[in-house]
């Protein structure tokens, strides 16, 4: 019976220690603040990284780097380092702030108050900008077919006279600004997000030589 309650007791002590151990070490590590990160945790930041690196330097060739990386980068786990999908969501971006702009535009019918100028210019914009956004569907729906394409930079080619097209289009809304007096209203919501959706689409046209070096 003693015996058997010193062995109990050996037991009772070892297990005590254990979980002094393992408290202790708790707290040491709480202390240093040592993060836990599994190898896969690892091998996804490295791989976003890489991504990233790649979007970086694609977009060193745009028109406006930074601004084609602050569009972009977000997307890295879906392009990944592939040129045709970096491409694909260049156009995403660029159609997405296409409509935003057009919203914009089209809220300003609604001002009260907007002097004849102003109503020409918002008319104007509205149609330059609806004409934009269809000739960079019409990029989109070429950008589909290109892939494993025999003529690859035909295609490529009447993707960059879309985009032109669509840039040209957007700076003919700004040009209706020369010389004009306009409301700040006026100005905010359509030069100054017209002239920021001209940046992503002169990046998209540029984005277009990742595919054309590719071919």
């Amino acid at each position: 019976m003693e015996a058997a309650a010193r062995s109990w007791r050996r037991s009772s002590s070892s297990h005590s220690l254990f979980q002094f151990f393992i408290f202790s070490l708790a707290i040491l590590l709480l202390m240093l603040n040592v993060p836990t990160v599994s190898a896969s945790e690892t091998t996804n930041k490295a791989s976003r990284k890489t991504y990233k690196s790649f979007i970086k330097k694609a977009c060193n060739s745009a028109t406006y780097p930074s601004d084609c990386y602050k569009s972009l980068s977000k997307y890295a786990s879906a392009i990944k380092t592939d040129p045709e999908k970096l491409y694909r969501v260049s156009l995403f971006v660029t159609i997405k702030a296409a409509r935003k702009t057009s919203f914009s535009i089209s809220t300003l019918w609604r001002l009260k108050g907007l002097s004849r100028t102003e109503r020409a210019i918002v008319r104007d914009c509205a149609s330059t900008i609806s004409y934009a956004i269809d000739e960079m569907k019409q990029s989109l729906t070429v950008m589909a077919n290109i892939q494993g394409a025999d003529h690859k930079s035909e295609l490529i080619e009447n993707i960059r006279t879309w985009i032109a097209a669509a840039l040209t289009d957007e700076g003919t809304c700004t040009d209706e600004f020369d010389g004009q007096k306009v409301s700040y209203e006026v100005n905010k919501n359509i030069k100054k997000t017209v002239l920021n959706l001209s940046k992503l689409t002169s990046n998209c046209l540029a984005l277009l030589n990742t595919l054309s070096n590719r071919s």
